[in-house]
């Protein structure tokens, strides 16, 4: 395609500026739309990703079946002897019973209700592992701590859960018992877990003697060289004999830390794919709006056609002509697109993190904003085709004759 043909559809893009605008307008609302809910979509499974290997992949999860949360339904726990049971199973490492109950925590006489969690102090290494969390501030949890505790990111800012943020050495009531602040623990990303409570296991048991030796959740790791999904089934069937249920029935179920974090990710797919399917759907509009424009231009332009075929116009040149003016349309309204996505992506990834959720993260490879203009231009040009196919059929004579 020579430069005089480009420079000739680049002109008339030029001269119809409101038609152009409005058909930019409607491919870069669905370019933008794709851009940013991608770069959010790309983001959370990112997150998975390193929230995975931070955790390590040899993690399982045995947790009690029930309504809510694990450790809320006084109905279904696992026991001390449980976790004592697995232990003893050929390729389980480490193991920890978990407890875990809503609590009243209380500061200046404002209540508020998060989980609590009780803290083996002998394990605190390896649940930190497994829940991918690290001290920010103060220190973790240790022996004799029982009136102390580790609170999570959120309680250290102003507004985030109490109007005023809690500092090391203030004093916070958890059911009305008083605990000492030792620390605080680096964002996870959500509101909830960056507002758990974490105390000792001896202080949990003050605090609910009734849930003694009750465990909401099992968490353990495999031995080097054991399949964790292969483990799983293992301790199902074992645990199933060894309280004496039946298959199908058991009042436990045992999940991989993979397995968990890809229903979260199977969930968050889905949601975003309803979200894409929905800014597609614009970008049909945009494509129907394109060639509407594309078979107008051709109607105000029969003439200049019949004059370019008879000066030796060939039809691949008309048909060009018309592709590139409607592909660069395309282009255009992807190049907006994708800025104003970036834009918006931004806003609302920062808007996420004010109100606690970092995990909301927009990233944005170069492969995704390559992805959306190439996906924009061929969007133009394949809108642009059929118009164009018309107008390179147009007999000289038919056209200059044309009123």
């Amino acid at each position: 395609m020579r430069i005089d043909e480009i420079r000739y559809s680049i002109q008339h893009v030029r001269k119809r500026k409101l038609r152009s605008l409005l058909t930019i307008l409607s491919i870069l609302i669905g370019i933008a739309a794709v851009f940013a809910l991608l770069s959010f979509g790309i983001g959370i499974q990112n997150y998975v990703n390193a929230l995975a290997d931070e955790s390590g992949r040899d993690k399982l999860f045995i947790q009690a079946r029930g309504i809510g949360a694990p450790g809320t339904d006084d109905n279904f726990f696992l026991a001390k002897d449980d976790v004592n049971f697995v232990s003893k199973i050929k390729g389980v490492d480490e193991i920890v019973g978990m407890y875990f109950a809503a609590g009243e925590i209380e500061v200046d006489d404002v209540k508020k209700f998060y989980f609590v969690s009780g803290v083996d102090t002998n394990k605190v290494d390896f649940v930190e592992e497994t829940f991918a969390i690290s001290i920010f501030k103060g220190r973790q949890l240790k022996e004799g701590d029982l009136n102390k505790a580790v609170l999570g990111y959120n309680y250290q800012f102003d507004d985030k859960i109490f109007k005023k943020g809690i500092k090391l050495g203030d004093k916070i009531r958890i059911n009305s018992n008083p605990f000492e602040v030792i620390g605080f623990y680096d964002e996870i990303g959500n509101p909830q877990d960056d507002g758990n409570v974490y105390i000792t296991k001896e202080g949990f048991e003050q605090l609910y003697p009734d849930k003694k030796d009750k465990f909401g959740f099992i968490m353990l790791s495999s031995q080097n060289g054991v399949i964790p999904k292969e483990l799983a089934e293992r301790i199902e069937e074992k645990l199933r004999k060894f309280k004496d249920e039946d298959k199908g029935k058991e009042d436990f179920f045992v999940q991989t830390f993979e397995d968990a974090l890809a229903t979260f990710t199977t969930i968050i797919n889905v949601i975003n794919a309803v979200l894409v399917l929905i800014a597609l759907i614009s970008l049909v509009v945009a494509f129907v709006n394109i060639m509407n424009t594309m078979y107008t231009a051709i109607i105000e332009r029969t003439k200049e056609i019949g004059v370019m075929k008879a000066v030796g116009a060939r039809n691949s040149d008309i048909l060009l002509i018309f592709v590139f003016e409607s592909g660069f349309l395309g282009l255009i309204g992807g190049i907006t697109g994708v800025a104003i996505g970036y834009i918006v992506a931004r806003i609302g990834g920062s808007i996420a993190a004010a109100n606690g959720f970092a995990l909301l993260k927009p990233e944005f490879p170069v492969v995704l904003t390559f992805g959306c203009l190439l996906f924009s231009f061929l969007v133009g040009t394949a809108a642009g085709y059929l118009p164009a196919r018309r107008a390179s059929k147009l007999k000289p004579v038919d056209a200059l004759r044309y009123e």
